[in-house]
């Protein structure tokens, strides 16, 4: 895997997957308190999709949580990119989920190029000490 490309698929570095675990992790959590937020704006409302906004938001915090799981196979970074489009479309029912989708993008995508960056520094120097036996 090239450091130089954005991958949507595949198998990812130990470096990168941990890291964007971690993206994954921490944005779920913010996933969950958004759930929160529209469940009490929909009830301030007087709507009756109160619980189904709850239901979603928290699905899609559980589904944050899984991909961070599956970083390590072939299906965590598809799912993780799932993660943050979702992410933008929930700031159609809580506005606020923009600036959210912003923040942890720009994190999934630092992370992803720097981690890459980081495990082909890694497989070199191994590949160094590997010829140097």
């Amino acid at each position: 895997m090239s450091p130089s490309r954005l991958p949507v698929t595949g198998r990812l570095g130990k470096f990168t997957w941990r890291m964007l675990a971690v993206v994954l992790g921490g944005q779920a959590l913010v996933i969950f308190f958004g759930a929160l937020v529209a469940r009490a704006t929909a009830l301030a409302d007087g709507a009756d999709n109160a619980q189904t906004l709850l239901w979603l938001g928290s699905g899609l915090a559980v589904l944050a949580v899984i991909a961070a799981g599956l970083l390590r196979g072939p299906l965590g970074l598809p799912l993780g990119w799932l993660v943050q489009v979702l992410t933008f479309a929930s700031a159609v029912i809580v506005p606020a989920m923009f600036a959210v989708g912003l923040i942890f993008t720009g994190l999934w995508v630092l992370f992803l190029v720097k981690g890459q960056q980081v495990d082909a520094m890694m497989a070199a120097r191994e590949s160094d000490a590997d010829t140097a036996r």
